[in-house]
């Protein structure tokens, strides 16, 4: 594993152990395949989907985006260009119906460069579950240790392959960025991207998620951990009997169209990061959104279109029902989303112009898909926390604005309004808002 990498900043190296803090970060995010090992998520050999400039006199022009205005979540008037400046923006693109209306790079990146997806990973790759349910080689109903022996003795013992494709198992997995002992942290350690009490030598993914213990009944609330992703990657390589590497490239990245190959981060033990390894590029990243957009299908050559993903899993996603409403309004992640849900690896939220399907990853990366208004929202950042609601909720209004004026219709800000009921229960919920998110 290589130990440093890149410039010096305020007088130190980027390393492995500092890639994700600030200042390190900046420069680190684009650049991870010089600091960690990673693995070729090939694009394949075929042609590229093409991402059409939208005609200037079809839509605002970037400026115009920028000035468009919004309500903050403090309570300011404020802009898109106010709300990306001040949320450590590296990178943003923007599509409607699949043409590009515009993008933008920081000094570190540009259209071929890959930037860390971080948790955004965790969409495409139940992208790849998805695909193999549907070719019969994953049964989500079956439990994890038909799949994976090696974790009978750990908390997933019981779980099925559906709890974790919606965070739902009973494993206890404190993802507490902030604290540097939450098990979220403790992985990083066993990867080895952070210093130990082993001399450094990593101990794996897999080892650390066999010894996860759990700490509630499977398949009833909703909490959001990066383990159940990685318990997922786990279950998809055994099902298909190949590397992830090669399943996201075979069944989504290849398909989609990439116009360029990702970057798949690993272990010290060459075991894919299957929850936040992901790096690809901001075009890239909207080309995955604009297919999900389309019910999982993308252009074909012919004039037609071809199957990426099967549109009952996305038909699925966006279908909430009471129980699924129900374990998202009683957990931690209510407070941010008011109304919203978390389904086969996405998270849904009413916005502005109706419900959204969000990717997010920590320190600010973001997929943002709407299809009221036919757009597909990209940002890569780098905050210098992991989580921050304020940027986070800064940024959606921004989004939902940004649709609101290409989609013709606006908003008049502040907090949307929510539909009433689905399924019989109120998407407000039947509970009061827990403290303490912890989202991405």
């Amino acid at each position: 594993m290589s130990a440093e990498g890149g410039p010096g900043i305020q007088g130190a190296s980027v390393t492995a152990s500092n890639w994700q803090d600030p200042p390190f970060n900046r420069w680190a995010y684009w650049h991870v395949g010089e600091i960690l090992p990673t693995y070729r998520v090939s694009r394949g050999d075929g042609p590229a989907r093409e991402l059409p400039w939208r005609s200037r006199s079809a839509a605002p022009a970037a400026a115009d985006l920028l000035a468009i205005g919004l309500t903050r979540v403090d309570g300011s008037a404020g802009t898109v260009g106010g709300v990306l400046a001040d949320t450590f923006t590296d990178a943003y693109a923007v599509l409607q119906d699949g043409e590009l209306v515009t993008d933008w790079y920081g000094p570190q990146g540009g259209p071929d460069r890959p930037h860390a997806l971080m948790s955004v990973s965790k969409s495409v790759l139940g992208c790849v579950a998805a695909t193999l349910i549907d070719r019969g080689q994953l049964d989500a109903g079956r439990e994890i240790t038909d799949y994976v022996p090696e974790l009978a003795a750990s908390g997933y013992a019981g779980a099925t392959v559906r709890h974790v494709l919606d965070m739902r198992s009973g494993v206890r997995f404190l993802e507490e960025y902030a604290n540097p002992r939450s098990d979220v942290r403790l992985l990083d350690e066993w990867i080895a991207w952070r210093p130990n009490g082993h001399g450094g030598e990593p101990r794996g993914l897999y080892p650390f998620l066999a010894a996860l213990q759990a700490e509630a009944p499977h398949g009833g609330r909703f909490l959001y951990r990066s383990a159940e992703t990685d318990v997922l990657g786990w279950v998809c390589e055994r099902a298909a009997g190949k590397p992830m590497a090669e399943l996201l490239s075979a069944l989504v990245w290849a398909p989609m169209g990439a116009e360029r190959d990702a970057e798949l981060l690993h272990d010290g033990l060459g075991t894919a990061v299957h929850n936040g390894g992901l790096c690809a590029t901001a075009r890239d990243v909207a080309r995955f959104g604009q297919m999900l957009l389309d019910g999982g299908v993308v252009p074909d050559q012919a004039g037609g279109t071809r199957r990426v993903v099967p549109p009952r899993w996305l038909r699925q996603g966006w279908a909430v029902d009471s129980d699924a409403r129900a374990a998202f309004a009683a957990s931690p992640a209510e407070a941010v989303f008011p109304g919203g849900w978390y389904r086969n690896q996405f998270w849904f939220r009413p916005g502005g112009h109706g419900d959204v399907l969000l990717c997010l990853g920590i320190h600010g990366q973001m997929l943002h898909v709407s299809r009221r208004t036919r757009t597909v929202c990209v940002k890569f950042s780098t905050w210098p926390q992991a989580q921050n609601q304020v940027y986070l909720e800064d940024t959606l209004r921004a989004f939902d604005a940004i649709g609101g004026v290409l989609g013709g219709r606006r908003h008049s800000g502040g907090r949307p309004r929510l539909p009433g009921v689905v399924s019989g229960l109120s998407r407000r919920g039947d509970t009061a808002p827990p403290p303490g998110p912890n989202l991405v």
